[in-house]
């Protein structure tokens, strides 16, 4: 059985239905109340924070991995003094860590992010091994970061086998909008509903390397279920750049009158990256499913079916 934190969750949710797809049950942990419809999958209420709550679960199921999607993250800002905020953060990882130890987890992936390589050297498709710059841009990269650091000391002191995600650009069904990061889900949410996107300037030329939550929520899956991995890291993405002009090209294929015409050219100064996924391919014989066209069909649907995030 797979614990999964975070399990209803935008990429928590996909990733426990791809688990399934791979025969596995799931325990999903999360602060507030849920459910989730499927016999296999059991929802547990506990805070991370709450060491004692969370060694518990192992008291009434058998875990035998973890995949930590939850927040390690101060952010956004909360009522919390920064200190407190970051505190708690530090303290579900580390407690994430106790309970694997504990339950001698076969394996405990952790949730990483593209934004580690803000300011790296070297041009796209960016390696796992490219040399990572000590700052960060935002709370999400730096506290991720922090947290690759940590599991790469903890996973060799106690012995535990540990694998980071660093996950591209999401986007897809419950996937928030609009996304401060880039363009594509309040360009899909606007089409679908006859309106006009906001969230400021976007240039047609502008892109980054989007993964549509389906193929991250399998890749996700297939490095927690693979019998062996070469690596600590790996990139989850698609491993190529998609511009914000593609996904409105691609939306306009469906409702031609959307408002989704953009600027041309691209926004000064903003760097374009994406990933090499190459790692994955070959320790997972992980490929996307989902191009553009794709992609944007299967999220239409989604929200034209009367579902909303």
């Amino acid at each position: 059985m797979i614990l999964v934190t975070g399990g209803l969750g935008f990429i928590g949710t996909h990733t426990t239905r791809a688990l399934l797809d791979l025969g596995e049950t799931c325990v999903l942990v999360q602060r507030r109340p849920g459910t989730f419809p499927d016999e296999r999958v059991f929802v547990e209420q506990a805070d991370l924070t709450d060491e004692a709550a969370l060694l518990d679960l192992g008291k009434k199921y058998e875990i035998t991995g973890i995949v930590h999607l939850a927040g390690s993250v101060p952010w956004p800002p909360g009522p919390d003094a920064p200190a407190d905020a970051a505190e708690r953060a530090l303290k579900s990882l580390l407690n994430v860590f106790r309970a694997a130890s504990e339950w001698q987890v076969a394996r405990l992936g952790l949730a990483g992010t593209i934004g580690v390589y803000g300011g790296a050297p070297g041009e796209s498709p960016l390696p796992e091994d490219v040399p990572l710059p000590m700052t960060a841009w935002h709370p999400i990269p730096a506290f991720k970061k922090i947290g690759e650091l940590l599991a790469d000391h903890l996973a060799g002191t106690m012995d535990l086998d540990v694998v980071t995600y660093r996950i591209s650009a999401v986007w897809g069904p419950l996937g928030h909008t609009p996304s401060p990061f880039f363009a594509a889900p309040q360009l899909v949410h606007a089409a679908a509903r006859g309106t006009t996107p906001a969230g400021g300037p976007m240039r047609a030329g502008n892109g980054i390397d989007m993964c549509y939550v389906k193929d991250c929520a399998r890749a996700i899956a297939l490095l927690q279920t693979a019998g062996r991995l070469r690596h600590r890291t790996y990139n989850v993405g698609s491993g190529r750049l998609t511009t914000h002009g593609e996904v409105g090209a691609a939306i306009k294929k469906l409702v031609p009158d959307a408002r989704v015409d953009l600027p041309e050219g691209r926004d000064p100064g903003r760097l374009d990256v994406w990933l090499d996924i190459t790692r994955l391919r070959e320790d997972t014989g992980f490929e996307p499913a989902y191009d553009t066209d794709r992609a944007v069909a299967d999220y239409l649907a989604w929200l034209r079916a009367g579902n909303e995030r």
